[in-house]
């Protein structure tokens, strides 16, 4: 599907784990899923204008742009990022998302939601550094791995039916209310 129906785009359909011969967090097709990367495209979360939290409320002064590479988390803090991928769901398949154990098991926690029914987009994650120490993230390499459902009919009504407030997002996306 993902490369028949451009699901997945640029959609790599092996495992890779090194890229000109430097070892890499692994992306690409894995045994039931797909591992996405990261962009070089960052949110750094700063509290420099001592704003409040707000999800109905979201300052975008709250953070600052980073392009790069590698991209450093201050401690107890996140940042965003968005995927390489380009998704275009299909109305028969729910994805989850889960982070790759080679961030958790350095205390960076990768959080990205569901990919409903009929969602496009680049995917914005969240990457939450639980240590009092700063960690590095890697652009275009593996962070999560996608798992995909597809139901034996179509769902009712989709996620472009409702008209999602995140439908087609290209870059990352703060809360939009």
């Amino acid at each position: 599907m993902a490369e028949k129906h451009g699901m997945i785009e640029p959609f790599v359909p092996q495992q890779v784990s090194q890229n000109d011969g430097n070892r890499v967090i692994s992306y690409g097709t894995s045994s039931y899923g797909y591992d996405i990367r990261c962009s070089n495209e960052f949110k750094i979360f700063t509290n420099i204008r001592t704003a409040i939290v707000d999800p109905k409320e979201f300052s975008e002064s709250s953070f600052v742009d980073f392009y790069g590479d590698v991209c450093v988390i201050p401690p107890n803090s996140f940042v965003l990022a968005r995927t390489v991928e380009y998704f275009r769901i299909p109305r028969n398949v729910l994805t989850v998302c889960l982070g790759k154990s080679t961030y958790a098991r350095c205390g960076i926690i990768v959080n990205v939601t569901p990919f409903e029914p009929e969602w496009e987009g680049y995917a914005t994650l969240e990457f939450s550094n639980t240590t009092p120490l700063p960690a590095k993230i890697y652009a275009n390499e593996g962070v999560a791995q996608v798992i995909f459902f597809e139901a034996s009919e179509p769902c009712e009504t989709s996620y472009r039916d409702r008209k999602g407030k995140y439908q087609g997002q290209t870059g990352v996306t703060l809360p939009i209310t």
